[in-house]
């Protein structure tokens, strides 16, 4: 048998911290050289992190990550290494991966499909590869490629493949979003089996920013099986066997590859780069292949908004964070994540109950804040501020009946307190908003929208229930309280307020907001999937007008396909209203 041993090093880089990437990056390759691995790869731009924004933009930043890749080879004595970098050539900067074999640096291959879409703008910033390179070491017949460049049909997969390349190493830094593994191991699968190569799909893992990398990195024979698949949302290195002769057998059986390869001229378009370096490929397989379990739907939202708080804290340099415990079930949620991401110590939650706060709001947080191991609890009542600010706005509100103005003001205050206590104490606000809030405006700007990172911006709330319901049951025990779950929600900001007063029902509301944000379906096409025309178009009416309010919310995790901010960028001043 002919074997690659192959190690997968889903790592967690930080953009940026170069040295540091560099320094995990040669622990795994020694990991993987003690592990007797032919090949390790590690995610796209590994090096710099992903993904570097504007940084690349300056000569001096992709310079050095280029001399970076230099200081690695000392590390690859015995091994082949496939490194995620920006490369400088000839004056631009291009998303690139670094063959290095036994202390050599052999080779580059430059990402050749640029993304331009949803969250990426590669084409603001790299140059597109022309190259089509296999790598040949011994018996060893394998690939590189970078992300998008396999999720094309054609070049420049099938054009390796056809030239003999036996095993594609496809590194990547693919954000999350919901049931994205699924789609990525259809295409993969898809890909495999169309071309007969065993494919590995490496994937980044952490948070940054608003994106959060999943992992989930696997391995498909030819015929387009997962072999191999790595945790989500967990740092790993899995060490996979793949069977070179499976690859071969399997070819033997379809002569059309052999007219497509005369046809097409593939030697003359595919570029074979030989290497010095002939490893010693095991001749049988003896390696693991772990093959981890699939997370549900909320235990994958979970895993991501707790991975995107704790990195984004950790990499942003925040020790602890203050939340406003109100008793709502979005702030009971938030806390949890906190909690669960940078420990109950480093979280200080704070009630500020108003005139208009209900007994129960209160006995719900402080209870939320003793399951969670929350120690530091603060209760600062608004009233006085409330009651200040209403009479330094008599005058000039007279005559007018109290409203939104006056609700607001509260929202204003608790704003005010917890920033206030954040710029004293050096502590990070965690907003509390959800996504059906956030579309619809049902948020106050400088109040409940006040802070630095906005941990559930991308949840809509039927999906935050679920979420707590689920940490309850995987905890065994009551963490967010059950009344907290069962109550209707509600801002208190008047007496008897409910959310169902300003807004549809979230069963509804959420619905419409996933036809008209995510999907883009016009008012007549959601109308046709069951809903109220009036419903529909109040809907609409709320997500247009309150797109100012969104361009002022803080940063928040991704976790659906069509994200506020990131991917949904709609003008301020349209009057653009649909058919």
């Amino acid at each position: 048998m002919r074997i690659c041993r192959l190690g997968l090093a889903q790592i967690n880089p930080t953009v940026g911290d170069i040295a540091g990437n560099v320094a995990l990056i040669a622990s795994d390759i020694r990991r993987a050289v003690q592990a007797g691995c032919t090949i390790v790869a590690f995610p796209e731009l590994a090096v710099t992190g992903y993904p570097p924004e504007d940084l690349l933009l300056r000569r001096d930043f992709c310079i050095a990550s280029k001399e970076a890749i230099a200081s690695l080879l000392p590390e690859t004595k015995g091994i082949i290494a496939v490194v995620g970098f920006v490369d400088w050539e000839s004056g631009d900067a291009y998303n690139a991966a670094a063959i290095l074999a036994d202390g050599e640096w052999v080779d580059t291959y430059h990402k050749r499909r640029l993304p331009n879409y949803g969250v990426f703008d590669e084409e603001r910033y790299f140059a597109s590869g022309s190259r089509l390179p296999i790598y040949r070491a011994g018996d060893l017949s394998f690939a590189v490629n970078i992300c998008e460049d396999i999720w094309y049909p054609g070049l420049p997969l099938d054009a390796m493949s056809l030239a003999g390349a036996e095993l594609c190493v496809n590194i990547n830094a693919s954000p999350y979003s919901r049931a994205k593994l699924d789609t990525r191991a259809r295409m993969v699968a898809t890909r495999a089996s169309d071309n007969l190569i065993a494919i590995a799909y490496l994937n980044a893992v952490g948070g940054q920013d608003e994106l959060v990398f999943d992992g989930g990195s696997f391995v498909c024979n030819a015929d387009g099986q997962q072999v191999s698949r790595a945790a989500q949302f967990e740092e790993e290195f899995i060490v996979v066997d793949v069977d070179l002769d499976e690859v071969e057998q399997r070819r033997l059986h379809d002569p059309r590859r052999r007219v497509e390869r005369r046809e097409r001229h593939i030697d003359e378009i595919v570029e074979e780069v030989e290497l010095s370096f002939v490893p010693l490929l095991p001749s049988r397989l003896q390696a693991p292949r772990p093959l981890r379990d699939l997370l549900c739907d909320e235990e994958e939202v979970w895993k991501a908004l707790v991975l995107a708080t704790r990195d984004y804290l950790r990499k942003t340099g925040w020790g602890k964070v203050v939340i406003g415990l109100s008793g709502g079930i979005d702030s009971s949620v938030v806390a949890a994540v906190a909690a669960e991401a940078i420990g109950a110590d480093n979280v200080i939650g704070v009630a500020m109950p108003s005139r208009y706060s209900s007994d129960h709001s209160e006995s719900d947080a402080k209870a939320l804040a003793e399951n969670l191991g929350i120690r530091r609890y603060l209760t600062i009542p608004i009233e006085p501020a409330h009651a200040a600010m209403l009479g330094m706005l008599e005058d000039a509100f007279e005559g007018s009946e109290p409203g939104t103005a006056e609700e607001n003001l509260q929202a204003r205050q608790r704003g005010n307190v917890l920033m206030s206590l954040a710029n004293k104490f050096n502590w990070m606000v965690l907003t509390t908003g959800n996504k059906s809030e956030m579309a619809t405006g049902y948020a106050t700007l400088y109040g409940d929208m006040a802070g630095g990172y906005a941990v559930i911006k991308d949840v809509p709330k039927t999906l935050v229930y679920r979420l707590a319901k689920w940490r309850n049951a995987t905890a065994g025990r009551e963490i967010i309280p059950e009344s907290v779950i069962t109550k209707p929600p509600s801002a208190e900001l008047k007496p008897d307020q409910f959310d169902q007063d300003s807004l549809p029902p979230y069963e509804i509301l959420d619905p419409i907001l996933e036809a008209y944000v995510e999907e883009d379906r016009t008012a007549d096409e959601i109308v046709a999937q069951g809903f109220d025309l009036a419903t529909v178009k109040r809907v609409i009416g709320m997500v247009d007008r309150n797109e100012y309010k969104r361009r002022q919310a803080a940063p928040g995790v991704k976790i659906t396909p069509r994200a506020f901010g990131r991917d949904r960028r709609l003008p301020l001043a349209s009057k653009y209203r649909g058919a």
